[in-house]
Formats: C-alpha cells, structure tokens, sequence
C-alpha cells in the first residue's frame, strides 16, 4: 500500500482517532471547518474509492478511537453498509464516554450511550 490517498487517509484517521468534538458541517457564525470534519470526509471518501483498505482503518477507529472518533467511525460504516452501521452503533449503546457536539451555531455534549440510542432511533443527521 502506497500512495497519496493513503498518506490522507492515516492522517484522516489519525485525527479522528484524537477527535473530541464531532461536527459534519461548519460551525459557529463563520461556518468553519473543524480538522476532524475534514478528516471525516477524506475518510468518507476514501471508503467510497479505495473501500478494503479504508474499511480496515474504520473499523479499528470504531474500536479504539476517542468517543468523538467512533462516532465518527460508526457514522462512516453506516453510509457504506447501514447494517454494519446499526451494529457499530449497537456496541456503542453501552459506551459512556462523552464528547462535544456543533451543530452550526449550537454547541452541545453528548455520551456515545445516548448518541448511539438516538442514532438507532432514526435521529441525529
């Protein structure tokens, strides 16, 4: 394994691994980007083009990443396979670590438990 695209997609996964905060869109007045949003999408778009190698990392971020980070890994997998995606988020039901949450403007804290249980119930985009 070689190349430019996995040089992006171990950084991707190394700043998800460290996320404390999970934001998939601009946040705060300014909109910007938070370095593990644009993590997520070189992640997001490395499953879609390269998807052996990059389900790989995925799945070992969903194990040992932060909370923010398996959050971020659970959300992956269920874009790419919603049924692996709805056994991440089973696992992480059980899980009571916390990170912050933005949801444009709208800071907030969440537990993996309760994110996790909102996610089965078809909430949280």
């Amino acid at each position: 394994m070689s190349g430019t695209w996995e040089r992006e997609l171990d950084q991707a996964v190394r700043e998800l691994d460290g996320a404390d905060t999970l934001a998939f869109g601009g946040v705060g007045f300014a909109g910007q980007i938070l370095p593990a949003t644009e993590a997520y999408r070189h992640a997001e778009q490395a499953l879609r083009e390269h998807p052996e190698a990059a389900r790989k990392k995925v799945d070992r971020l969903l194990r040992k990443g932060s909370p923010a980070g398996k959050a971020y890994a659970a959300t992956l997998l269920e874009a790419v396979d919603p049924e692996s995606g709805r056994a991440a988020w089973e696992r992480l039901r059980d899980d009571d670590g916390e990170f912050t949450t933005f949801s444009g403007c709208v800071m907030g804290r969440a537990t993996l438990r309760d994110y996790a249980a909102e996610r089965l119930a078809g909430g949280r985009e």
